[in-house]
């Protein structure tokens, strides 16, 4: 969806609470969300997050995606649930972020 600049992941996060993800995640984590609104495009650029995964499917409106793309936020959409997401990111060596 959104291109991003490379950069090292330092970890995961699966939240759809988005004032724990303002709170607990560090900058460079990817964030797993079904949450697909551009108050999540906000919070990843505010966070300096690598990736946002978004779970089942989920896919946010075209403004959002636009924003991503200015803000250089990476966007993924998977149609699997967050926990098999995880998992394929832990079996790629990845870690939670708190």
């Amino acid at each position: 969806m959104a291109s991003s600049r490379e950069r090292d992941v330092s970890s995961v996060c699966i939240s759809d609470i988005l004032s724990d993800v303002m709170a607990k995640v560090p900058r460079d984590a990817i964030w797993i969300t079904n949450q697909a609104h551009e108050n999540v495009i906000a919070i990843a650029f505010f966070k300096e997050l690598t990736a946002v995964i978004f779970t089942n499917g989920a896919v946010p409106a075209m403004d959002a995606i636009d924003k991503a793309n200015i803000k250089k936020i990476a966007l993924y959409s998977c149609d699997l649930n967050a926990f098999d997401i995880a998992g394929r990111l832990y079996t790629l060596g990845l870690r939670g972020s708190y």
